[in-house]
């Protein structure tokens, strides 16, 4: 599972950008208690959800000519440049150029072969997420795609990512490992567009999952706070109840309760 024990190819951040960062700030500090600190005047409005004063996402407000307000996952690199080079040879593309955050890590957003944004984040002074996991936390991604196939080949020349099968009720779902790395280092999935037809028009995307006490309690605050069930609460068996919600202004996320791990 997801942790801050980050590895090349494993999420070590994640932002919203979204049309009203008040909103937005009012909706996740109503839904899991996080508090919003600016991350000073040269950041462009960006800032830091925290949680008990530890990072466990980041946001800002976008224009509409920079893309509908949604979540995006980075990924841990040990070399920007290279990693941006490695997705264009793979037939993804690079949306935004590797650059220097203050001199805190390096980030580009890009984009896999079927043209799925993503970040990624080359450590500096900030090494990544302060929480993950925990409750209010990233502690999952997934990937919605039409061609499972094709982005788990794109994935592997860019970061190395492994894929394994895991049977489940009615088929089988294909996990996501960093290079090399034992089971335990799983950190998400990837998941045929078709198997959710509320999004099958939209197009892929990644989805983050963020670690809850009580899903149902949460899907009820949501829809209290303005936002839009996707998927109600449901059991999954083994790994526990889950619900994907959007938020007020569209930004897709997911929450669950996992089940406890087995020893």
């Amino acid at each position: 599972m997801l942790t801050t024990r980050f590895v090349t190819g494993a999420p070590n951040w994640l932002d919203v950008g979204t049309s009203d960062i008040d909103g937005a700030i009012s909706f996740y500090g109503g839904l899991f208690g996080w508090q919003f600190q600016s991350a000073g005047p040269d950041a462009g409005g960006y800032g830091f959800f925290q949680l008990d004063g530890k990072t466990v996402a980041g946001g800002m407000q976008t224009t509409p000519g920079q893309g509908p307000p949604s979540w995006t996952v980075y990924f841990q690199t040990p070399d920007a440049e290279a990693t941006a080079k490695a997705a264009e040879q793979a037939k993804g593309g690079v949306l935004m150029q590797p650059m220097d955050v203050m001199g805190e890590g390096h980030m580009a957003i890009l984009a896999d072969e079927a043209g799925v944004p993503f970040g990624i984040w080359q450590p500096g002074r900030t090494k990544g997420l302060d929480v993950a996991g925990d409750q209010g936390s990233l502690c999952w991604v997934e990937l919605y795609t039409q061609d499972i196939a094709a982005a788990a080949a794109f994935y592997n020349s860019v970061f190395g990512w492994e894929t394994s099968a895991m049977p489940f009720p009615g088929g089988t779902y294909t996990c996501i490992n960093p290079a090399g790395a034992e089971e335990e280092a799983m950190f998400g999935g990837v998941v045929p567009l078709a198997d959710d037809p509320t999004e099958a028009e939209s197009g892929a995307y990644w989805l983050p999952y963020f670690e809850v006490t009580d899903t149902d309690a949460v899907v009820g605050k949501a829809q209290e706070l303005g936002g839009k069930v996707r998927m109600p609460a449901t059991d999954l068996e083994g790994v526990g109840r889950m619900a994907k919600l959007a938020d007020p202004y569209g930004a897709r996320f997911a929450v669950i309760k996992s089940a406890p791990q087995q020893s």
